[in-house]
């Protein structure tokens, strides 16, 4: 993921919740807190895609305008 669309999602308070939710999940899982560092990059890797398609263009009509606020094209989606 190129840095300038992970530094604007992370913008995103939406994408923050995401990734706490993330990060709670996983710690569960692996017995401890993993850091938000960890998760942050674990949930960009596996996740960030799907949220792009699902929460910015989710409205044929607005979707350039979303994709220009995040600098996101077809291309990498």
């Amino acid at each position: 993921m190129k840095r300038s669309v992970e530094e604007k999602l992370l913008e995103d308070n939406r994408v923050i919740e995401e990734i706490n939710r993330h990060l709670w999940i996983e710690s569960e899982k692996a017995g401890h807190d993993i850091g938000f560092e960890k998760a942050k990059q674990d949930w960009l890797e596996k996740f960030s895609k799907a949220w792009m398609e699902s929460h910015l263009l989710e409205k044929k009509s607005s979707t350039k305008t979303k994709a220009a606020l995040y600098g996101v094209n077809k291309c990498i989606l």
